[in-house]
């Protein structure tokens, strides 16, 4: 048997790529470096089925080979196809959906012009359906003044946001007001798809954004800043780094609203918990 497990692993499973222990600590500690995501143990399977695919469209046969290539090349246009590789892009319209009332009863008493910053926007129901709610409880025309800045590390999944368009099975689970409101049904060869309509996307601005980089193209203040099921993915030093960077982009009352199985608590006392997994500044 090789030395290295992972060798024989390839060879028992049938892979044509080796992935070496040596391989996966390195891509650990790489995406760690990079974008602040820890990869447990259990996420070796995921690793090689994404990498892998990388590896073939380049014609490399081991990982090694891959990673050196990544190593000598600092500046490559590879390591945000590394980086996207590595991201995991898991999110629906109105998920968690007893915060977009709050996120309503929010903005219904504030004045002036809203901005929502959605610090995870991945392919874009989550913004999307900010800028619904937005629109449903300010109407149109106030509603068409607000913002929505829409960030994300992967490249991939902004593209797709961008566009706007979906497959009607996740949007056919909204409610039919919702749909015939928001959404643009696809005839012809975009049948089975729906695009957001004009009106709600044009409040939704998409960039890339990286929450390790020294400094953040996004400028606030806002008066809410959507960062939901993000810190699951970093350790605890950067989550509290990160989150401290926030609370100055809050307006005072602003509101940071975290996923269900995020607490922000023990981490800094930047800010402090209002309940139902939203936070306020101290």
């Amino acid at each position: 048997m090789p030395a290295d497990k992972s060798v024989w692993e390839a060879s028992r499973l049938g892979r044509d790529l080796e992935l070496t222990d040596s391989d996966f600590s390195r891509i650990r500690e790489l995406i760690h470096e990079r974008a602040g995501i820890v990869l447990a143990e259990n996420k070796r399977e995921m690793v090689y089925s994404r990498l892998a695919k990388r590896l073939r469209q380049q014609g490399l046969t081991s990982f090694s080979e891959y990673l050196a290539r990544l190593e000598r090349q600092p500046d490559s246009s590879e390591w945000q196809a590394f980086t996207n590789a590595l991201t995991t892009n898991l999110t629906s319209f109105f998920r968690e959906a007893h915060h977009f009332p709050l996120l309503a009863d929010h903005v219904r008493q504030r004045q002036g012009r809203i901005r929502v910053w959605c610090v995870a926007a991945s392919t874009g129901e989550e913004p999307y359906s900010i800028a619904m709610t937005l629109m449903e409880t300010l109407g149109a025309a106030a509603a068409s003044q607000a913002e929505i800045i829409a960030t994300d590390i992967d490249t991939d999944a902004l593209e797709k946001a961008r566009t706007g368009v979906y497959p009607i099975e996740p949007v056919s689970k909204l409610d039919d007001a919702r749909v015939k409101r928001f959404f643009q049904r696809g005839r012809g060869a975009r049948e089975g798809f729906a695009r957001i309509r004009p009106e709600v996307s044009q409040m939704v601005t998409f960039q890339p954004l990286n929450l390790l980089a020294a400094s953040w193209s996004v400028k606030g203040p806002f008066d809410a800043i959507f960062c939901r099921n993000v810190m699951i993915y970093f350790d605890k030093a950067t989550q509290k780094r990160i989150l401290e960077r926030f609370a100055p982009l809050l307006k005072p009352d602003g509101l940071l609203f975290a996923g269900h199985s995020e607490s922000f608590s023990y981490i800094t006392n930047a800010f402090q918990l209002r309940g139902q997994t939203v936070y306020t500044r101290r």
